[in-house]
């Protein structure tokens, strides 16, 4: 990963509420996380969570639930997962009626590979005026370069005030998009979609959408497998379609009784074979434009971009695990041929389809053909 310039970090002088320590309020209920110094030991990947006042505890337990859970094939943990708070170890308010014990301080932000920053009702200066306190900066000065920084549901607030996200595409909670656009003007938020990840640097949309974007980062990371047995535990979806516009109370709705679910699982049958919008829309006794406005409306993107993403992730599933060559799995994904499937894969993962299957292919490979078909279709 390219090493991550500090942005330029704006401050307030407002003055942090008093730190409150373990001996206080003894009779308040208190969950106690690990410690960085526990896990630095470990060769592992480490994600570190900034814990702050008025932090939701559900976001809070997002990270170690997800990252949490991830396994390799052996049933090895393949992340650490710290928290800390921007101040010593102490109890750090929540949104609840309780308090969480936080063991580690800022400095545990520089053991972090992975920083994720959850969402907060107490954020002061850095909601109201986009600026963060002075406690807040010194602790993000741990943070080193190259750093991935994920941020969910207003937690993005903190990755904008610092500077992280200037000229970059982002989300957060719908609600919050607007006023989020107003104060960081150099922000390109995009209010409709779950997660945006631009590549060191990922947002999440509200809530629940925090375990989609860490989902995702386990998928990038690691494979569809890992990342599927990791929703399975979770008991959650692996990929949600659409994205947080189908949330939107939308003033004066139409009514409306057809839905394109029956064209979505018609669809995903026959992936292997050319698709056009007419045959989808016919399927729901639809015309194009109607049926193209009311998938937009229900899944939050095209039919074309739906059926891309639903390609991409067939293509992802074959080559970690079948022995079916580039151009068979090209054709059973539906891209048709191995170029059009190296683009549709380089544009969504950054990866060609055989870089994709030597990191991900899980199990005997002797089966798949040792031909390099990215360069062989590459015309290089």
């Amino acid at each position: 990963m390219a090493d991550q310039q500090a942005p330029p970090q704006h401050t307030s002088d407002r003055q942090a509420p008093p730190h409150r320590t373990s001996g206080q309020e003894a009779s308040e209920r208190q969950v106690s996380v690990p410690q960085a110094s526990e896990l630095q030991a470990s060769s592992r990947h480490q994600v570190v969570v900034l814990a702050l006042d008025g932090l939701l505890p559900f976001e809070l337990g997002i990270p170690q639930r997800i990252f949490g859970k991830a396994r390799d094939a052996d049933g090895r943990s393949l992340y650490d997962i710290v928290t800390c708070s921007i101040r010593p170890p102490g109890l750090v308010e929540t949104d609840a009626d309780f308090a969480v014990l936080v063991p580690n301080g800022p400095e545990a932000l520089a053991t972090a590979d992975t920083v994720v920053i959850p969402a907060s009702y107490e954020l002061g200066p850095v909601h109201d005026e986009g600026v963060l306190t002075p406690e807040l900066a010194a602790a993000l000065a741990h943070i080193r370069p190259g750093t991935r920084l994920v941020s969910i549901c207003t937690g993005g607030y903190v990755l904008a005030a610092a500077g992280y996200l200037d000229g970059r595409p982002a989300t957060t909670h719908w609600m919050h998009a607007e006023h989020f656009q107003e104060l960081f003007p150099k922000v390109r938020v995009d209010a409709d979609v779950l997660f945006v990840d631009d590549g060191d640097v990922l947002t999440s949309a509200g809530v629940a959408a925090g375990i989609d974007l860490c989902v995702h980062l386990v998928r990038r990371d690691h494979g569809v497998a890992v990342a599927n047995d990791v929703a399975r535990r979770t008991v959650v979806p692996p990929h949600r379609e659409g994205g947080q516009a189908q949330y939107i109370q939308r003033p004066v709705p139409e009514a409306q009784a057809a839905t394109t679910t029956a064209a979505r699982a018609w669809a995903l049958a026959r992936l292997a074979e050319p698709l056009q919008l007419r045959d989808m829309a016919e399927q729901e006794s639809m015309s194009v434009r109607t049926f193209t406005r009311r998938f937009r409306e229900e899944v939050g993107v095209s039919p074309g971009q739906w059926l891309t993403q639903q390609r991409v992730e067939r293509a992802r599933h074959l080559l970690e695990s079948s022995t079916l060559s580039i151009d068979q799995v090209a054709h059973e994904a539906g891209f048709g041929t191995p170029q059009s499937m190296r683009q549709h894969l380089q544009t969504a993962l950054g990866v060609t389809p055989t870089a994709y299957r030597r990191t991900f292919r899980t199990g005997n490979t002797s089966g798949i053909p040792d031909v390099d078909n990215d360069l062989l279709h590459s015309g290089s």
